[in-house]
């Protein structure tokens, strides 16, 4: 078994094989998506058979590290002339795993006041979040992403009210059944908005911790949850989880980003 609560520095179809068959209980991670990102040290423009091959055998590989009740939490977009890599990704992993959940990644969004309702914590419209924007007249810009969750089962409990929301109207905390308190289940559309940044990001696709974090208290987590991203980029899992924590194990091929997300766990330990 390898050391948990690092990042390895190495390609994860050579990792996967050297953890422990079912000692995984979540996985959560977003792979790159054969859009064009400029990654230091991987090729983000395949053919899409070779990269869709190439994804296959990494959920396979995961699914024998996955416990019976564990989860998987796959992060992936597209862009807005190549809408389909997401669905094309979701249908290989598809014949390995059951797609317990599909979650919506809101980046952005705009509500207009007449269309909120009447409550009185809101006074005007709504327009919050970050996006890319499109250049060009034929497509919309891409405001949010999939998350899709995966599990071996199809059946695998959730908790729910552990990213549970306040009710807007306090009615209906007595008027539900299953309505114990102010809190109700968010659903499967989670406004996690990005940073803001002033300078240039030094890896070009990292998602905000709050992702994970999210994911892992959906599944629900104990001290002794190990967590797995096969993809960890600069840290945003191993971070979530250092928060949380629970203990993480991930890989990453670029001793940069590796560098950076050891430097980023060291800082939030202090």
């Amino acid at each position: 078994m390898l050391e948990i609560n690092r990042i390895h520095c190495m390609d994860c179809l050579h990792g996967l094989p050297q953890i422990d068959s079912g000692s995984v209980d979540v996985i959560v991670t977003s792979p790159p998506y054969n859009i064009g990102k400029p990654y230091r040290s991987y090729n983000d423009v395949r053919p899409r058979n070779e990269y869709l091959d190439w994804m296959e055998q990494i959920a396979k590989a995961c699914k024998s590290v996955l416990n019976e009740n564990g989860s998987f939490f796959l992060n992936v977009g597209g862009k807005p002339s190549d809408p389909w890599v997401a669905l094309d990704l979701a249908d290989r992993f598809h014949k390995h795993y059951m797609l317990q959940n599909t979650i919506h990644w809101i980046k952005s969004i705009a509500i207009p006041k007449a269309d909120v309702g009447h409550y009185k914590a809101i006074s005007d419209d709504i327009a919050v979040g970050h996006y890319q924007p499109v250049n060009s007249p034929r497509y919309l810009s891409n405001c949010h992403e999939y998350i899709f969750h995966f599990t071996k089962t199809g059946d695998v409990a959730l908790d729910h009210l552990a990213i549970g929301v306040k009710y807007q109207d306090k009615t209906n905390v007595g008027r539900w059944k299953k309505a114990s308190g102010d809190l109700r289940g968010r659903g499967n559309t989670w406004f996690i908005p990005y940073e803001t940044v002033q300078i240039a990001r030094v890896h070009p696709a990292v998602f905000p911790e709050k992702l994970p974090e999210m994911c892992i208290k959906l599944h629900g987590y104990k001290k002794n949850t190990l967590v797995l991203d096969p993809f960890m980029g600069t840290g945003s899992t191993a971070l979530a989880c250092q928060k949380l924590g629970v203990n993480y194990i991930g890989f990453e091929i670029d001793t940069t980003y590796v560098a950076i997300a050891n430097k980023k766990l060291f800082k939030q330990k202090e």
